[in-house]
């Protein structure tokens, strides 16, 4: 626990619920509480205990509707039903990021007149909230709860899985995916500036000069795991990933310690709803013909009893990562960041089977940075378990994920955090925005 700061600040965050957002975000807040600062957190009522128990203030959304990411009827944007990459973006962008803005502009602006704080700290796809605390002059740390995701030179487009461009075949996809990448999200330019007018804030000429308004751009992972770009703008900050204290969390034991000295495979698929049944079962299907030790992570999106286990693997609705990762040799995961970035904090290797949202840029990152094995979520159980036998029996794989175990412990940890998060409350003066800095 970091000591108590000499001076108290007030931080307004803003969440939605997305699944993996929420765990890094809330981490954030309890390290700023510990710290002896106040933290109103603007969310769904799904979360009100687990904001308390982070020693937040809870405030109702009034204008935004209640939602679930992991509820089939109360998800927002309900990407999962699309039948396309593209159509699931689409259904994210209209449905979350667009879809919401007036409703979270209102909902902040009215939470900003109630708490009066020094700080909007929003989650960084809550584009109303950066509009209602610009309209306040009130300083924006957005929280980024993935890998940097927006243009910069030397990072290929977000969200297609790309690796870093090699020659000019891949500078010239890189060039026309950008293109792609901006149009696609400019294509909403005018909700937001509709948003922008009802507050008095004059429009603008394209969606992401509304992150260059934002004071800090806090990415909540590592760079040492990130791509590296050539240039960042000034505002952005990487403070590594917000991973639960193992002190927050109750005890836990494996149920299958013991005598049993076969590796053992940590499986965990979302802990919001993507149609991951049938790959769920694949990969079952592969660890129960394998020497080792399956365990699953249901998540609150599945049911135990829809599933057949063999002797060698067992499954839990719910298991806290910061625990079991440490006592496993191998991760199967969906790549979302929390999965990932726990098991590399411990040096473990992954095998990475993205099924939508951001898991195919982590899963390029870990194949990138040597630390494991990407696969379709279409593939076979033979292939499933040809991608573990290889992750667990080829040390390469190990040892890449400790290299990135390594660099994030050189990286500060979390009070890297929490110390930007105070500078900007105590010297709120706007940083120069949207300027390259090279890195």
């Amino acid at each position: 626990m970091m000591p108590a700061s000499r001076q108290s600040s007030h931080f307004l965050f803003v969440l939605w619920a997305g699944g993996g957002n929420v765990p890094p975000q809330l981490n954030l807040a309890r390290r700023l509480t510990e710290r002896g600062h106040r933290v109103s957190i603007l969310a769904p009522q799904l979360l009100r205990s687990r904001i308390e128990a982070a020693g937040g203030v809870f405030l109702p959304l009034h204008e935004v509707p209640e939602h679930d990411s992991a509820s089939l009827m109360d998800d927002l944007a309900k990407d999962w039903e699309a039948r396309s990459p593209m159509s699931a973006a689409t259904r994210f962008r209209d449905g979350l990021i667009f879809g919401t803005a007036l409703a979270y502009s209102k909902d902040v602006t009215a939470a900003i007149e109630e708490v009066h704080p020094d700080v909007v700290a929003p989650d960084y796809l809550l584009l109303g909230a950066y509009v209602a605390a610009e309209r306040a002059g009130i300083p924006i740390a957005a929280l980024v709860h993935t890998i940097y995701p927006l243009p910069a030179p030397g990072m290929p487009p977000y969200g297609m899985g790309f690796q870093p461009a090699r020659g000019v075949v891949g500078y010239a996809r890189d060039a026309i995916f950008s293109q792609v990448f901006s149009h696609f999200y400019n294509a909403r330019l005018g909700i937001l500036n509709e948003v922008r007018a009802a507050s008095g804030l004059r429009p603008l000429t394209s969606v992401f000069e509304q992150f260059a308004h934002a004071d800090r751009l806090l990415i909540l992972s590592s760079q040492t795991f990130d791509f590296p770009a050539t240039a960042l703008p000034a505002n952005v900050r990487y403070i590594g990933p917000q991973l639960e204290d193992a002190n927050w969390v109750a005890p836990w034991q494996s149920p299958t310690a013991g005598n049993d000295h076969r590796p053992l495979v940590l499986v965990s698929l979302s802990t919001t709803y993507q149609r991951q049944e049938e790959v769920t079962r694949r990969i079952v299907a592969a660890l129960a013909t394998l020497p080792v030790r399956g365990l699953v992570t249901l998540g609150p999106a599945l049911n135990k009893d829809n599933f057949t286990f063999p002797p060698n693997v067992s499954a839990e609705t719910y298991i806290p990562h910061i625990l079991v990762c440490p006592q496993v040799d191998l991760v199967v995961t969906h790549a979302g960041l929390g999965t990932v970035t726990t098991a590399l904090n411990f040096g473990k290797p992954l095998v990475c089977i993205p099924m939508g949202r951001d898991q195919g840029d982590n899963a390029a990152r870990v194949v990138y940075r040597g630390a494991g094995i990407q696969c379709a979520s279409t593939a076979s159980v033979n292939d499933l378990r040809s991608a573990i036998q290889r992750a667990l029996n080829e040390p390469r794989f190990r040892e890449g994920a400790q290299r990135i175990a390594d660099g994030m412990a050189r990286e500060g940890g979390p009070a890297v955090g929490v110390a930007e998060m105070e500078r900007l409350a105590m010297a709120p003066s706007p940083t120069t925005r949207g300027v390259a800095t090279s890195h």
